[in-house]
């Protein structure tokens, strides 16, 4: 039976751990494939209307969230992998200079969508030399409830302020899924929720965007949340939470800032998420042309804005700043043939002084 001897031994979780670890994921752990115990809470947030103009939340995309099963015919298991991308830079609450913007700690590197995929093909390829399968990589872009499906493998717990929260790396992580139909032995229960009776996320919040949860938990209504404002949101910005946006032109920190779980919370070993630069100044972004942002930000989640969005971000970011010397820069961009670029610098020349402080004031 010299064929039998040949036949390749069947993957465990064990090898599948071993596996992402050498691809160099953080966090890895397995779920079977079966309906999504939280899709019911998901549905409830999108048919309330929390999820706000993001549509592929709520059209025919919403209900595939049901079933991870129709991504991949034969699905048996999902492997949920975590990447840190956490460095040791200052936090948003920790920039005092109102002459600089913040760009989120995530949008610093690389597109993680890029570099999530080519370490799960790269896991996929090993796999495959020990055993066939079907598989599918997903990086947040597939019709997932990733956190859902992490916290069931094992990664974490998700917080109030919606993050999935590791208590040995906190928060700043990426999420990524290989489909697979390999059956694979789950990992053990879900990791319990260990956010106790802290409020630190939603008393820091500007906007107030997280809110009770009628299924008994805390959500995100996207309406308020300065993440959705600054990269989701086409067009006009609500007028009154302009203010709560402060310095931020591209996502928000200040939830996972504060968090008490990311005050030692693991650093990426990821060269591809280290930063070009943290916290760049305000007049460089508005003065930079099309082809100048889309050079600039290219490889980044910071394109994803446009160019007219982020334009509307910096002039309110401007705004909020209460610096004379932004006039002349938003000045250009009141007169930009753009309206909703123009209109938000209007909005923001109201709020700033004519001339600068006098010095020692």
């Amino acid at each position: 039976m010299a064929g039998a001897s040949m036949l390749t031994p069947a993957i465990t979780a064990d090898t599948v751990r071993n596996t992402a670890r050498e691809c160099g994921f953080d966090l890895v752990g397995v779920v079977p494939a079966a309906e999504i115990a939280d899709f019911a809470r998901f549905r409830s947030w999108a048919d309330r209307g929390l999820a706000g103009q993001m549509r592929y939340l709520t059209d025919r995309r919403g209900d595939l969230r049901h079933h991870p099963e129709e991504l991949l015919p034969g699905l048996r298991s999902v492997i949920c992998v975590g990447l840190v991308y956490n460095g040791p830079e200052p936090k948003s609450t920790q920039l005092s200079s109102p002459e600089r913007a913040w760009i989120s700690r995530y949008a610093w590197g690389e597109d993680y969508h890029d570099v999530l995929r080519e370490k799960l093909e790269a896991m996929a390829s090993k796999l495959l030399e020990k055993q066939a399968m079907q598989y599918r990589a997903c990086v947040d872009t597939a019709p997932l409830l990733e956190r859902s499906l992490a916290r069931a493998a094992g990664l974490g717990w998700i917080g109030k302020n919606t993050c999935l929260i590791s208590q040995q790396l906190g928060s700043w992580f990426f999420l990524g899924e290989l489909l697979t139909t390999l059956e694979l032995e789950p990992d053990a229960a879900p990791v319990p929720d260990r956010c106790g009776s802290c409020t630190r996320c939603i008393d820091a919040c500007p906007t107030a965007a997280i809110v009770p949860s009628p299924h008994g938990r805390f959500e995100l209504d996207a309406r308020r949340c300065i993440s959705y404002f600054t990269i989701e949101l086409r067009g006009t910005l609500p007028e009154e939470h302009r203010t709560g946006i402060g310095h931020n032109i591209f996502g928000c920190d200040i939830c996972q800032d504060v968090c008490p779980w990311n005050r030692k919370a693991a650093l990426t070993r990821e060269p591809a998420f280290a930063p070009g630069e943290v916290a760049p100044p305000l007049d460089r972004m508005a003065a930079l042309s099309e082809s100048e942002f889309r050079a600039l930000f290219r490889r980044t989640p910071v394109s994803r804005a446009r160019y007219s969005g982020f334009l509307r971000n910096v002039a309110v970011a401007m705004g909020n700043s209460g610096l004379a010397k932004f006039r002349e820069p938003l000045a250009k961009l009141a007169a930009s043939p753009d309206a909703v670029v123009a209109e938000h610098a209007r909005w923001a020349l109201e709020r700033l002084p004519l001339h600068p402080a006098p010095s020692g004031a």
